[in-house]
């Protein structure tokens, strides 16, 4: 049997919250399929109101020397999704670099927690301005490009908790719903302009966001410590597919698959990766 055609092959794919998890993951990913990458991050930025520190320079170039392993290529850009001209700045030095955007994955996010009583103003403006606006100013960058080619792929990540309520993170819910309701207005938009704009839903992913002692006590609350074998068991009581959570290559699979030719009809979807929470909802 004959090995499967790298889907990517002579593509560009730009890659937000790239410096590590599911960012990393799906460059490398697309990277292993053929395509050149973008990757976009702000290594060391303080995040008061988020529980657990953020990439890294070092982890971002470690994210490219795995890119470059595949035999692609890669350029790095410190941008800030709060900031248009950043945004702005980063989709110019990947037209500049390679002289396409095939392929946006708007992943940069961040998580936090509070009940919505005892949110403070700066907890919720960071998370939609990052979450949400950071989703939006991306997709508002590479769609112009896209459009005068005549194609594109964009997928953006949302969550399953952008398709119900959920308590301690109501800033980060409203922020996910916001994402599934700005793709499939996108997606209208461009829909006869060769263009598909999809979101991704995962439940937990192993990641730093969800690894810190800050989400841990939401699932074992009045514990001052923390054995994983315990916090795996609390995880995994969540879920109907009974595992803690998925891997970031798990999310990066339903990303690709989005982004390729397989999904060409495919547009305006949120598509769960989620352990079967989703076959709780409606829809």
């Amino acid at each position: 049997m004959s090995a499967r055609p790298a889907r990517f092959e002579g593509q560009v794919a730009m890659v937000t919250g790239a410096a590590r998890g599911q960012g990393r993951s799906h460059a490398v990913r697309f990277a292993a399929e053929g395509a050149d990458v973008i990757l976009c991050d702000l290594p060391g930025t303080e995040l008061p109101s988020v529980p657990y520190p953020m990439g890294t320079s070092d982890e971002l170039a470690e994210t490219a020397r795995l890119v470059e392993a595949t035999g692609r290529r890669a350029i790095t850009c410190d941008v800030d999704v709060r900031e248009t001209a950043q945004v702005d700045a980063a989709v110019a030095a990947g037209l500049d670099a390679f002289g396409r955007i095939d392929v946006l994955a708007a992943n940069a996010g961040i998580g936090s927690i509070s009940t919505i009583a005892e949110m403070s103003d700066d907890m919720w403006d960071t998370m939609i301005a990052i979450n949400l606006s950071g989703v939006f100013r991306s997709l508002r960058a590479v769609v112009p490009h896209m459009v005068e080619r005549g194609s594109g792929r964009i997928v953006a990540t949302s969550s399953i908790v952008g398709r119900q309520g959920s308590p301690n993170i109501g800033h980060y819910v409203a922020a996910k719903w916001g994402v599934i309701g700005l793709v499939k207005s996108l997606a209208l938009e461009v829909a006869d302009r060769g263009i598909t704009v999809n979101a991704v839903c995962p439940t937990s992913v192993d990641t730093a966001m969800i690894q810190n002692e800050a989400f841990y006590r939401i699932f074992l609350p009045g514990q001052d410590t923390f054995d994983m074998e315990d916090v795996k068991r609390a995880y995994t009581a969540q879920n109907p597919i009974p595992i803690p959570w998925v891997e970031p290559n798990d999310v990066s699979d339903a990303v690709l698959f989005l982004a390729s030719d397989e999904a060409k009809y495919v547009t305006g979807e949120a598509l769960p990766v989620a352990l079967g929470w989703n076959a709780r909802n409606a829809s």
